[in-house]
This record gives C-alpha cells, structure tokens and sequence, in this order.
C-alpha cells in the first residue's frame, strides 16, 4: 500500500496525539493531578507579561 505524504503525515501526527492522550492518561489514573485550564492559561498570561515587560528571556 502507498499513501501520499500528507496522508502520512496525518496519519503520524494522530498517532503522536494518540501516544501523547495516552501517557497523560495514564498519569492521571497513577494520581497525577497536573493543571486545570485555567492554571495553563494564567501560567501562559504571566509568561507573556513577562516578556513583555523584560523580566524574562
């Protein structure tokens, strides 16, 4: 079988989310908390400000 190279490339970025869903799941379930959306999304506003503001390279 042959596949066009945006096909392949499809095909093997779903089978790194795929791995990437996984391993995070299987985190979770070994009581890994982790972060809620909205720690991810302050965490990325203080970096922005950050940078913006020169205080971080």
């Amino acid at each position: 079988m042959v596949m066009d190279i945006e096909a392949f490339a499809r095909r093997e970025s779903m089978l790194r989310l795929r791995e990437n869903l996984v391993a995070v799941e299987e985190e979770r379930l070994s009581g890994n908390q982790g972060y809620s959306a909205d720690d991810v999304a302050s965490m990325m506003q203080k970096a922005v400000n950050e940078v913006i503001n020169g205080k971080r390279r």
